[in-house]
């Protein structure tokens, strides 16, 4: 701790008032492009591997294919907990200009690749932009979005991950038709439309202010009045009467050291902590233990030509959209934690029922995307709604570092265990293997909604320095 004398201010009470406007869907729209980004990248990778292996260039091997899905997510990891724990320190502003300009550079090198090894390391930098846009995005987003309207606008941001899925998957069954585009190019262009997408949103992030909230843990509190008065000139809301005394807050300067992160997240928050650590890691296995091995389902089992997977994954992609925009303001209404625990444990009983369907041969590619995208009309709201928990859940000081841990770990226990589980039981070649796969995930869910009854918080409406008191004013923290 520094020891600086705490400033109270009004800014928080402020920023909560306001009314939706033009600034807020500024802020949606040059900040959540991070998801498409990401939907996009996961799906196209998957969507050309075929191509990738044809291609007179690279000619990849399916091993260097699967190694370079791995580099991808390491990436992502090791960018989350390094850029996280700069945006803490520098501020949400500098580094998601920072880490959506190192996207865009490293996916416009992956559609110029010249071998494995230049491919693999552009895929491994790809994923740092992208995991680091994560913890800045988030934690940018829930600060500056009002209160009352905090769940259903991180649900809907965090939802359009399947706008990006949609959009690569209709654009690999264009780009990679080898009537349209040469094998060896199709790949190529595909990757550079998420290099050209990113060129647009870096000129739209000019115009958005740094978070006022950050600017006060930091010291400048004169900063942050300005930052303030400009918001609300670009709102309309000058003449709103100012916050209640009781609005205010008190905010002190705080160095926040790697010990002071893990004494907060073990010490003073460890009930939460483990809320984090479960909701993540149980959403996370089972969106990537399915998603990751879609494709492989659908052509060993249904017979579907691997050109025509990526027709699958549109109403796939449709329902896991559909969920966090239609369920998201019943997580500012009824509340977090009925809402969380429901879509859990909604997500983990019907991929159970739809596991024993498939075992029983019932389904038909059809029928089988028809249920996925039930299970994952739940299951987008539940996934999207853990990060929400771990951006709300912790002091405002260490927020982006925090979604950054809980995304690492979830990212490690989804994005290797998953996948490599279940594409060891489709080796194995019957559909009763795959069910236990299909059964592990639905019971991780279903914990995972039950430790959400238990140890849930009830974030909504709630400013987010009454949910987590800043580092400041807590004692016994340093």
């Amino acid at each position: 701790m520094d020891g600086a004398e705490a400033v109270r201010t009004s800014v928080p009470a402020r920023l909560d008032r306001l009314p939706w406007s033009r600034f807020h869907s500024l802020v949606i729209a040059a900040l959540g492009i991070t998801w498409i980004l990401d939907g996009l990248e996961v799906t196209l990778a998957g969507s050309v591997a075929a191509a990738l292996q044809q291609s007179e260039r690279l000619h990849l091997t399916a091993q260097q294919v699967g190694l370079t899905g791995s580099a991808y997510l390491a990436g992502a990891v090791l960018g989350a907990l390094f850029f996280g724990h700069l945006t803490d320190r520098l501020g949400r502003k500098r580094l998601f200009n920072v880490t959506l300009g190192l996207y865009l550079v490293a996916t416009a090198l992956t559609a110029l690749s010249w071998n494995f090894a230049a491919f693999a390391a552009f895929r491994f930098l790809t994923g740092a932009g992208i995991g680091g846009e994560y913890s800045a995005i988030n934690s940018a987003i829930q600060e500056l979005i009002p209160a009352r309207l905090r769940g259903r606008t991180d649900l809907a941001v965090n939802g359009s991950f399947w706008v990006g899925a949609a959009l690569g998957a209709g654009a690999s069954v264009w780009l990679l038709d080898p009537a349209l585009l040469p094998p060896d190019i199709g790949w190529r262009v595909a990757f550079g439309t998420g290099a050209a997408l990113g060129l647009v949103i870096l000129y739209l992030r000019h115009f958005l202010p740094e978070s006022p909230r950050w600017l006060m843990t930091h010291g400048r509190i004169e900063e942050a009045e300005q930052v303030m008065a400009e918001i609300e000139r670009r709102v309309g809301a000058e003449a709103l009467p100012p916050p209640a005394e009781a609005d205010t807050a008190l905010i002190a300067p705080t160095h926040v050291s790697l010990a002071i992160v893990a004494r907060t997240l073990l010490r003073a928050y460890p009930a939460r902590t483990l809320l984090g650590i479960v909701l993540m890691a149980s959403q996370a296995f089972f969106y990537n233990a399915i998603f990751f091995t879609y494709a492989l389902v659908l052509t060993r089992f249904f017979a579907v030509p691997a050109d025509r997977v990526g027709l699958y994954i549109l109403p796939f992609a449709l329902g896991n959209f559909a969920g966090p925009m239609l369920l998201g303001p019943l997580f500012d209404t009824l509340g977090r934690k009925p809402m969380i625990a429901a879509t859990y444990a909604l997500a983990g009983a019907l991929l159970a029922l739809s596991g024993a369907l498939f075992v029983a041969g019932l389904l038909d590619a059809r029928t089988q995307t028809l249920l996925w995208t039930i299970v994952f009309f739940f299951a987008s709201a539940a996934a999207s709604a853990a990060y929400l928990t771990v951006g709300e859940s912790f002091p405002l000081e260490l927020r982006a570092l925090a979604i950054a841990l809980f995304y690492a770990f979830g990212t490690l226990i989804g994005g290797v265990g998953g996948p490599a589980l279940f594409g060891a039981l489709i080796a194995r070649g019957g559909r009763g293997d795959i069910l236990i796969g299909y059964l592990l995930g639905a019971a991780l869910m279903l914990v995972a909604a039950a430790v959400e009854l238990k140890l849930g918080v009830a974030a909504e409406r709630r400013p987010l320095e009454e949910v987590a008191v800043p580092l400041s004013l807590r004692r016994g923290v340093e």
